[in-house]
C-alpha cells in the first residue's frame, strides 16, 4: 500500500550541545549548509528547533532519498533518520504507527520503543505511550518480538511543541563540526590516497578547505592534473565547493636536478612546496597549511625532514594522519569515496627525479648550503606566477543564502 504519511528528515547535532554563548552562531551555519546540499533534491524547509534540525519537504517532488543521502555526508551531523510526522495524539500517533512502520521494520526480529516527552503536558507518560505504540508493532509486523537490552531496531516516538515524530532507527552522520566555523585552511592536494583524507578529516573539524596542486608538465601528464581534479570534485561531497590553485614546479625541478646533489632533492622540492604554499596560503586568507603526511611513511615524513621543512614557513601545519598507518587511511579514503581515484595510476610531481637515495636524516646547515646553490626567491615568484584556479562545486547554480 502507498504511504500517505508526511515525512521529514531529521538531523542530530553532536559537538553544538556543548558550545556556549555561541551556540546559535553554529546552528545557523550547519542549517546553511544542510539547505545548500538538499537544494538540488527539490525545495524544503529548514529549521532548528530543540537540538535538531528539520528538513521538511514543501512539494511532492522532493527527492527524499536523495537529501537524506546528502544530509548524512554533512559535517556537524551525528544522526540522521527519516520521520513520520502526525498530530499530537495518540489516535493519530497509533495510526501512523500502524501505516509507517510495517515497511521500515520488515525483516526485523527484535525493536524497542522509546518515547520522548518535549511537551510535558502530554496526557500520557512516556512508558505508557511506548506500551501502545509496542502493541501496534507486534500486532501488524509478522515474525517481530520486544528486546529491550539489545534490539535490532529502536523505534522512537518523540512528542514536540506542535507535532508527534515517529522513527525506526537512525544512521550515523558525518560528525564534527560544521564547514566554516574553525577558519580556513590550504590543503597541499597531490594525486595520492594521504591528502584528500587529511583535507577532508580538517574539515570534520569545521576547517574551510581550499586546495593547491602542484604540477610537473611536461614531466607529469594531463591526465595525472585530471586526477587530481576528479579528487576534488569528490571532496565536495563532503566540503561543498573547493577551490584547487596549481602551480608549475617544473623550472624549480629543472634547476634542483642541474645544481643540487641528488639526494637532496626530495627534501628541497618539499621546502619549495612549503614556501609556495604559505605564499599561497596568505594570499587566499588561510591561516594554517595542511598536508597528508604520516610519520615514517616516506622520505621527507621522517622527523628530522619535517623539521627542516617546517622551518621554513610561519604558518602552523596541520598533519591529522600524522600518527595513522596506511591500512587506517585507506579505511578512511574508502568512506569518503576518493580511494578509487587515488590509486589510478598517474604519476605526480614527487616522481619526477627521484633519488636513489634520498636523505632522511637531514642537517639544516647542509639543506641550507644546498639551497644556496639556487635563486630561490627567484625561482618562487617565477613559479608562483604560473598559478591557475579552478573552482569544484557539490552542484552549480546555487548561492549560499
Amino acid at each position: 500500500m502507498q504511504q500517505t504519511i508526511p515525512e521529514v528528515i531529521l538531523c542530530k547535532y553532536g559537538e553544538i550541545v556543548l558550545k556556549g554563548a555561541n551556540r546559535n552562531a553554529f546552528e545557523i551555519r550547519l542549517v546553511k549548509e544542510i539547505r545548500r546540499r538538499l537544494y538540488p533534491y527539490g525545495p524544503y524547509r529548514v529549521y532548528a528547533a530543540q537540538s535538531i534540525i528539520f528538513a521538511e519537504p514543501l512539494s511532492e517532488r522532493c527527492d527524499m532519498e536523495g537529501a537524506y543521502e546528502a544530509a548524512k555526508r554533512v559535517f556537524g551531523i551525528i544522526g540522521v533518520t527519516r520521520a513520520a510526522v502526525c498530530e499530537k495524539n495518540m489516535e493519530a500517533i497509533l495510526a501512523c504507527a500502524r501505516e509507517f512502520l510495517p515497511e521500515k521494520l520488515a525483516g526485523v526480529k527484535t525493536f524497542k520503543v522509546e518515547a520522548r516527552r518535549s511537551d510535558k503536558s502530554f496526557p500520557l507518560t512516556s512508558p505508557e505511550i511506548s506500551a501502545q505504540v509496542g502493541g501496534v508493532i507486534l500486532s501488524c509486523v509478522r515474525g517481530i518480538r520486544v528486546n529491550v537490552r539489545e534490539p535490532e531496531v529502536t523505534v522512537t516516538v518523540e512528542i514536540r511543541d506542535s507535532k508527534a515524530f515517529l522513527r525506526a532507527g537512525q544512521e550515523d552522520g558525518a560528525g564534527g563540526l560544521p564547514l566554516a566555523t574553525a577558519g580556513k585552511g590550504l590543503l597541499l592536494l597531490s594525486g595520492g590516497i594521504d591528502s584528500p583524507v587529511a583535507g577532508l578529516m580538517m574539515a570534520k573539524r569545521g576547517m574551510e578547505i581550499e586546495a593547491l596542486h602542484f604540477d610537473s608538465f611536461p614531466y607529469t601528464s594531463e591526465r595525472a592534473k585530471e586526477k587530481v581534479m576528479q579528487l576534488a570534485e569528490e571532496m565536495t561531497a563532503y566540503c561543498s565547493r573547493l577551490y584547487v590553485h596549481v602551480i608549475s614546479l617544473t623550472h624549480i625541478q629543472e634547476e634542483l636536478r642541474d645544481k643540487c646533489e641528488e639526494d637532496y632533492f626530495t627534501l628541497l622540492l618539499r621546502i619549495f612546496m612549503m614556501r609556495l604554499a604559505e605564499k599561497c596560503a596568505k594570499g587566499y586568507h588561510c591561516g594554517a597549511l595542511v598536508t597528508g603526511e604520516s610519520l615514517g611513511q616516506v622520505a621527507s615524513q621522517t622527523l628530522a625532514a619535517i623539521g627542516v621543512t617546517d622551518s621554513v614557513v610561519n604558518l602552523p601545519v596541520f598533519r591529522p594522519l600524522i600518527g595513522m598507518d596506511k591500512k587506517e587511511i585507506v579505511r578512511e579514503a574508502v568512506k569518503y569515496g576518493t580511494f578509487e581515484t587515488s590509486i589510478l595510476p598517474y604519476e605526480d610531481c614527487c616522481t619526477v627525479f627521484t633519488p636513489r637515495h634520498p636523505k632522511t636524516q637531514p642537517k639544516i646547515e647542509a639543506v641550507m648550503a644546498q639551497l644556496a646553490r639556487l635563486d630561490v626567491e627567484g625561482l618562487i615568484e617565477e613559479a608562483y606566477g604560473t598559478m591557475t584556479t579552478e573552482c569544484k562545486l557539490i552542484y552549480e547554480g546555487y548561492t549560499l543564502r
